[in-house]
């Protein structure tokens, strides 16, 4: 997604007008999740994706015609099974597509796009509002677009009922993507939000095969350690951001909230139990932690004396990762990673209190 928010930037500063394809009120199994995106340009290249086959295609070619046209449509769709057999995809399906033309000579749009890209980037919180008006006649959507920080804060101009646009600021996440309709406006509301923070605690072989595919998957990946003959761009090239800190008995000011994925995978047991006793209560979406039953319940018997509860540390979720029978770092990796895309994809569901907290079997080196 920070990809994607960025190309668009880019496209507005070249002042190069382009399609936003979302889709949005999805129900049975369209190939992609709510809030997917594409851009599509006018000689029908893309970036992203809503899912590829016969719906991304006539997407694509509505979206050229959009932009010739300059107008702001939605595409409603119904792929059935039959539909689907007859392509090359395997899943049907109801929903609509926004396909939104941006246009770059409009200023509102790059002022929101470049705070859009921002937040994503940084990781942060902030909700997208469009707001489409009644259609019209051969002329398309009226379309408006703002962005809402956690401040309550609006980057953009929209004109819209006053005490509407008021608890679309105190409150946007209370309204789901799936749009809302008032005074014959249609509302949709999408998250802001990365597809998470990763903070691999320990650099060594485990590390190097799980920073790399979480990367992969759209998390943003900080590996931290203490070593810096390991923390080093020579084994954890760019994207993923290295940090050499002095210690794991005191970990620097980490922005951990409930979109971060902490795993901690140290040298040694004793490093594990320093670093879990600093971030077991933090709002993390997830603690894993690696080491074999043995030494786990060691060192939740040490924590027990220190203060902490049995209530906290039964959460833990044990081995790490999903079970595919995993012995080597690289397949130790797709178990991790594989677990961390699941606990993203679940977090809309209801949340058990505290973290969830792994342990795993295996020993780093």
């Amino acid at each position: 997604m920070k990809r994607l928010y960025e190309a668009m930037v880019g496209l507005l500063r070249q002042n190069e007008s382009f399609v936003v394809a979302t889709l949005f009120d999805k129900s049975g199994s369209a190939p992609r999740s709510d809030g997917a995106k594409m851009v599509v340009r006018v000689d029908g290249s893309i970036a992203g994706t809503i899912g590829g086959g016969r719906l991304e295609a006539e997407a694509i070619g509505l979206a050229k015609a959009m932009i010739g046209a300059r107008k702001t449509v939605v595409h409603s769709f119904n792929l059935t099974s039959k539909d689907a057999a007859g392509s090359d995809m395997i899943c049907g399906g109801v929903g609509e597509i926004l396909i939104d033309f941006i246009d770059a000579s409009d200023g509102n749009n790059l002022k929101v796009y470049a705070e859009a890209a921002d937040i994503v980037k940084r990781g942060k919180r902030g909700w997208l509002i469009t707001i489409l008006g009644k259609p019209a006649a051969d002329e398309g959507i009226s379309r408006q677009q703002c962005l809402v920080k956690p401040d309550r804060s609006l980057v953009g101009e929209v004109t819209c009922d006053p005490y509407l646009l008021e608890k679309l600021i105190a409150g946007p996440a209370k309204i789901t993507l799936h749009s809302e309709i008032f005074d014959d406006q249609r509302f949709l509301v999408e998250p802001l939000r990365e597809g998470g923070t990763v903070y691999i605690f320990g650099a060594g072989h485990v590390s190097q095969k799980i920073a790399p595919l979480s990367e992969s998957v759209g998390f943003k990946t900080v590996v931290i350690d203490d070593r810096a003959d390991f923390a080093n761009r020579e084994r954890f090239p760019e994207p993923i951001e290295v940090r050499v800190i002095d210690s794991f008995k005191t970990l620097p000011q980490l922005d951990i909230n409930d979109n971060s994925y902490l795993v901690i995978v140290t040298r040694g047991h004793l490093f594990d139990r320093h670093v879990l006793g600093l971030v077991l209560r933090s709002e993390a979406a997830y603690v894993g932690m690696i080491g074999s039953r043995n030494k786990r319940d060691l060192i939740y018997d040490d924590m027990v004396a220190k203060g902490f509860t049995r209530e906290e540390l039964s959460q833990v979720h044990c081995p790490i990762g999903t079970a595919i029978g995993a012995e080597t770092p690289e397949e130790l990796a797709v178990s991790i990673v594989g677990e961390l895309i699941k606990v993203r994809a679940e977090k809309s569901a209801p949340k058990k209190e505290g973290p969830a907290v792994a342990c795993c079997e295996i020993k780093e080196v």
